[in-house]
């Protein structure tokens, strides 16, 4: 395919200039010829920004790898001189900076442009080069007049991990001369790909999260400049056309008309480029504007123009490939396209400046005065476990949320999200508050709302996500705005109950089972060589009660450790847990601390697998989950590997996500659970454990329609056959979970666990073990999940746990560290670890 120039650009003569070294005098090749290392890339960037008087390069943190997160600000020298001042005047323009705003700034327009958060989607950072070269040119007569009224932020490439590791590995394979064909080495990227960050994290997906380092550190970034447009420079499968705005459904119901209209004014400008080099595109297909965490949602929630603009291409692509239609896609094509598109939205929001931000400012008075949802206030119980509360806080600081702290206690009727229902209740004084009367009101509520409206069933990623479930909350939310009086919320600051005292006399300290928190902790004692129990039922000594999962750690299991007090005290602070101290181990209740009632935890050797055949993003969840987490150590091996973990001291084995061939290890992996080991099975993985001999776990058969229901499906008309499809179809949706509470996999999460379900394969109960966590014949679910798909997930087996010998096999058929956000399942993965035994 080879593109005609772009009518965007003024030719090459006329358009150099002596002062910007354009990219391809820098490069040791032409942009679009091959793929550029980061480290060249950003070099290039600094190159420029010490060349021209109109960029300003800012790194604005570093990855997991050490690389550079960097942005360029781009305008005129009349604005780049009053840059500050342009963004104050913008966040006074949403209400979250006090102040008026400045008439003469008012109409500036700023569009946020943002490349290749998949890194093996590299055409993006490729075209970020031209992109910059194209607006600082000063011979560039059309940019230099956008530039007049806009300003430009430009991040070259949000993953840098990412993309190293796939421009590297493909410079390392690809031959010499261009090889177009699909088949060959070059187009095949190995295991786990470019697309994701040094924890194999979706990027994409992490935005109103924030679990990884690159997205905490660009948000930052992003609310103090709050751009009206943000555009994301994505790749897909490389027989695609070019996607650009208006989106397709569904649309988020929160999502208003201006924002909606004008994706289709950009995507009419762009179509006209397109139009003119006889490009193809397509346009409402595919990419909707649901989930809340994309780099098109989330901005969108934020009030700007929020887009996702996709190349074909991919990793696939290479420099060269063939297409179907007998044409080759080259990269320079796909660096001409996206550069395209760049300038067009910049092109745009220059000539619509007025309107953008008039309209952006409306936004803002309407988020304050009218909220849009169903629900206004919302109530968590100031009774949230301290390290609960805490992340909580820590997420709704990261996404700019306002909230307060209940100074009086207000009666209302309101809806529990525990309970399923309206409830009669209120909010007591300590309760954190959330008004949805603030600048975020959209962000808010559609974190925090119970379930989504899903205007088109045919999604492109999951539908629930109530921040309240997935945080495991005793939380509540209003119709009404509640008049009660508020001040600003604190977490109090952490006292240690065992600094300063005399702990000569200890018998024991013990630590409620509450939260992550405690996980964490005993993670860290035991790491750190003290000797910890966990109690298998509540219990009472002296005044003081304690519920089942409590970490009981005595002065008789660690005699031999004279320093066990001091690492127990350190501990405590830099985890902030609550330890009680005990003088005796005679019980009131629930057996002396002596008895077989806790059970010694040791410090488990763990090993992981990871490799070809396991899902990249879902083992990146438990890796992190470990290191970041847990900060506990972990072995990782590939899957062939089992063999060598079975021979070794190896106490857990977690099995990520995955489709694995286990015929080979089969007798290992048995053997080795029977000698005391602990297998823990995530999603798919349940799949291959299901078809070896000695595991009791069994996929549940598809029921059976009724037959006064039934249909020939052979003769029903082709169109609406994906219509039909979703019915037995679940794209992500919560369901409530009902939980044995007298089992250990309950412990600090009681009888009903919200699980965020991504699939419709469902189990049968276990005919031996325990089925700690189940679907019931009427459960809650939140989001869409297909007629035919519930029905198929009612009575099945969520979380079960079978004994084989001295050891014991998990299932945990939904994945409770999913996209590494659902606290309440990470909890529950740390049950799975240390409670059950």
């Amino acid at each position: 395919m080879r593109a005609l120039f772009l009518t965007l650009l003024l030719p090459l003569a006329i358009s150099l200039s002596a002062q910007i070294t354009p990219p391809n005098d820098f490069l040791p090749h032409e942009l679009g010829e091959t793929f550029t290392p980061h480290h060249m890339l950003v070099d290039y960037f600094q190159l420029v920004s010490g060349q021209s008087e109109r960029v300003m390069l800012e790194e604005y943190g570093r990855t997991n790898e050490d690389r550079p997160l960097l942005l360029a600000y781009i305008s005129t020298k009349k604005n780049m001189d009053r840059l500050e001042a342009i963004r104050e005047n913008n966040l006074r323009a949403t209400g979250l900076l006090p102040g008026d705003t400045d008439p003469e700034l008012n109409d500036i327009a700023i569009v946020w442009l943002s490349y290749s958060v998949h890194g093996n989607e590299a055409a993006g950072s490729e075209a970020s080069m031209g992109v910059l070269y194209d607006l600082v040119n000063p011979r560039n007569e059309r940019t230099s007049r956008w530039l007049e009224n806009t300003v430009v932020i430009l991040d070259p490439s949000i993953n840098p991990d990412g993309y190293n590791r796939y421009t590297n590995w493909y410079r390392q394979n690809a031959t010499l001369l261009l090889d177009p064909n699909p088949a060959a080495r070059e187009h095949n990227e190995p295991w786990p790909g470019g697309r994701v960050n040094h924890y194999l994290f979706d990027l994409n997906r992490d935005w109103a999260w924030q679990t990884q380092v690159e997205s905490r550190q660009r948000m930052v970034k992003y609310k103090q400049w709050m751009p009206h447009i943000h555009a994301d420079l994505h790749e897909q499968g490389y027989t695609s056309p070019y996607y650009f705005a208006p989106a397709a459904a569904p649309y988020h119901e929160y999502i208003t008309d201006w924002q909606e209209d004008f994706q289709t004014e950009i995507g009419k400008n762009h179509a006209g480029y397109f139009d003119q080099n006889g490009w193809l595109y397509f346009t409402r297909e595919r990419f909707d504007l649901l989930y809340p965490s994309y780099g098109d949602t989330w901005p969108t929630f934020n009030g700007a123009i929020g887009m996702t603009y996709e190349q074909g291409g991919h990793s696939r692509a290479g420099r060269a490939i063939d297409l179907p239609n007998g044409d080759t896609l080259t990269l320079a094509d796909r660096v001409a396209h996206h550069r395209t598109t760049s300038l067009s939205t910049v092109e745009i929001a220059s000539k619509e400046s007025d309107r953008l931000t008039a309209n952006f400012r409306t936004y803002f008075q309407n988020a304050v005065k009218e909220p849009q949802g169903e629900y206004l206030t919302y109530i968590v119980s100031g009774d949230t476990p301290r390290g609960k509360m805490r992340n909580l806080i820590n997420l709704l600081d990261r996404n700019g949320i306002a909230y307060a702290k209940a100074t009086a206690t207000l009666g209302k009727s309101m809806y529990s999200y525990r309970e399923g229902r309206d409830v009669a209740g209120g909010a007591e004084a300590g309760d954190l508050v959330i008004s949805a009367y603030q600048p975020r009101s959209v962000l808010t509520q559609v974190l925090f709302d119970p379930d989504v409206y899903v205007e088109d069933s045919v999604t492109y990623d999951i539908t629930g996500w109530s921040v309240p479930m997935a945080y495991g909350l005793d939380a509540y939310a209003s119709r009404e705005r509640l008049s009660i009086k508020t001040e600003a919320f604190e977490l109090p600051a952490y006292k240690n109950p065992l600094e300063g005292k005399d702990l000569s006399a200890a018998y024991a300290y013990v630590v409620d089972w509450e939260d992550l928190s405690s996980a964490s902790f005993l993670a860290a004692a035991v790491a750190a060589g003290v000797q910890a129990r966990t109690a298998t039922g509540d219990f009472t000594i002296g005044q003081q009660s304690f519920s089942g999962g409590a970490i009981i750690i005595t002065r008789a299991d660690n005699r031999k450790n004279e320093n066990f007090t001091a690492t127990v005290r350190r501990l405590a602070r830099e985890h902030e847990v609550d330890v009680k101290v005990l003088e005796t181990g005679f019980s009131v209740s629930g057996g002396d601390l002596g008895s077989s009632n806790y059970q010694l935890v040791g410090a488990p050797k763990i090993a992981v697998l990871g490799g070809e055949r396991v899902n990249p993003n879902q083992f990146g969840q438990v890796w992190y989950y470990f290191e970041q987490d847990l900060k506990y150590p972990v072995s990782i091996f590939y899957p062939d590997n089992i063999s060598s973990i079975a021979a070794g001291d190896y106490d857990i084995l977690v099995l990520p996500d995955g489709r694995y061939d286990l015929s080979g290890s089969e007798e290992a992996l048995t053997d080795w659970v029977r000698g005391g080991g602990k297998l823990i099975a995530i999603g798919n993985a349940n799949g291959s454990l299901s078809r070896l001999d000695g595991f009791s776990l069994a996929r549940k058969e598809a029921a059976e329609e009724e037959e006064e229901d039934s249909v020939d499906e052979r003769l029903l008309p082709y169109g609406g056959s994906e219509r039909r499809f979703i019915s037995n179809y679940n794209p992500g949706a919560i369901i409530s979970v009902e939980m044995d509470d007298t089992h250990p996999m309950s412990f600090g999460i009681g009888e009903k666990y919200y699980s965020l379900k991504t699939g419709s394969t469902a189990y049968d109960y276990l005919d031996s073990g325990v089925n700690a966590g189940r679907v019931r014949t009427n459960p809650e679910t939140f989001g869409f999940i297909g007629t035919g798909a519930k029905k198929q997930l009612k009575e099945t087996l969520v979380f079960g746990v079978d004994g084989m010998g001295r050891g014991n096999v998990i299932y945990l058929i939904d994945n409770p560290l999913y996209r590494g956000f659902w606290e309440q399942g990470k909890f529950l993965f740390a049950n799975a670890l240390f409670q059950v035994n």
